[in-house]
Parts: C-alpha cells; structure tokens; sequence
C-alpha cells in the first residue's frame, strides 16, 4: 500500500538543518528537532550588534522559546537553513528578530562544536557602529537593550540565571570582550 503524506511545512522546530562532521562538513539533512533531541552537531549563526559607543545589544528570548525562554541572549542567532550560508543565515536573523537590515556582516570567527557550545558549530559576526533602530519582533523577541562592557560584567557575575548559557560563555571566555 502506498500513502501520500503531504510534506510538513516549514515551522521553527521541523525546519530542515544540516548536520556537519567535526570538521563542519555536511552530512545530512534532519529537522532541528531532531538535531537537538540526538544531540548532532550541527551549524549555528549568532550575531552580535553594537552601537557607535561599543554597547552590545541583547534580546531577551520570548517567553515561547522552547530552549532558555525568557533569558537575555546574543543579539540574533539562528540555524542556516539547508543549502542556505552561514552569511545569509545571519542576515535573516538580523530581519527576523529585530527588524534590522544591514549591507554586511563581519566576520568575527568560529568556534567548533561540543559539548559547550550544546553541538553546534558556531559561526559569529558582528554588526559594528550600528546607528539603525532595533525594533524586536515580538514573535521571537519580548524585549532588546544596549549594555556597555561594564554592565555586561555585572549581569554575568550576578545574575547569570537570567542569560543563556551561550552568553555566559562567550562572556567569560573573552570571546564578546574585545570585539
């Protein structure tokens, strides 16, 4: 007997990404879902935004967010689609989560997947000097801020439990201290 099951479309979780070997070279093509729940690396996009005085924007995650809901997160971040470059990735998660077009992305670097990174490989750019509002899309985003370095510190050292773990890493590494 055979079925016709008509394709799901598209949604946040069932959206297809691709998973990399440890060396970020694709190897198939499963939904996020699926990614997260077998613990696959796999590539991620985050992108930080700062204004002329050197601030980094944070998003607070909408409270809907199937992973740190409510938390203060990187400015966007997102999955490459499959097929899609971490590049364009970026710049969809700029429109998408704060409303935000920009001509170009720089690059800032990459870090490998593992544990700490929750298995993805992650490529960051940053969007220095931005002088366009941010305007969050509430759908993704309850609420943004800019937080100079010294307050940035204060947030990490104190109330840890209101960011990502992402964040806290990329903060107490260094990695977001010198950009």
């Amino acid at each position: 007997m055979i079925f016709n099951k008509k394709p799901l479309e598209p949604t946040q979780d069932n959206q297809p990404i691709e998973v990399v070997d440890e060396h970020n070279r694709p190897l198939a093509v499963l939904s996020k879902t699926t990614v997260h729940r077998q613990l696959l690396k796999h590539r991620s996009v985050q992108v930080i935004v700062l204004n002329p005085d050197g601030k980094i924007f944070l998003q607070k995650r909408d409270n809907n967010k199937p992973f740190f809901p409510g938390r203060w997160d990187i400015s966007a971040r997102t999955h490459p689609r499959a097929g899609e470059s971490t590049y364009e990735a970026g710049l969809r998660a700029l429109k998408d989560e704060l409303n935000l077009e920009v001509d170009h992305l720089h690059f800032w670097m990459e870090i490998p997947a593992g544990p700490e990174t929750g298995f993805e490989h992650i490529t960051l750019y940053t969007v220095p000097k931005n002088t366009q509002p941010v305007i969050p899309n509430t759908d993704e985003v309850s609420e943004g801020f800019y937080y100079s370095q010294e307050e940035m510190t204060c947030l990490v050292k104190e109330f840890k439990e209101l960011l990502t773990p992402n964040l806290v890493i990329l903060w107490e590494t260094g990695l977001m201290t010198n950009i």
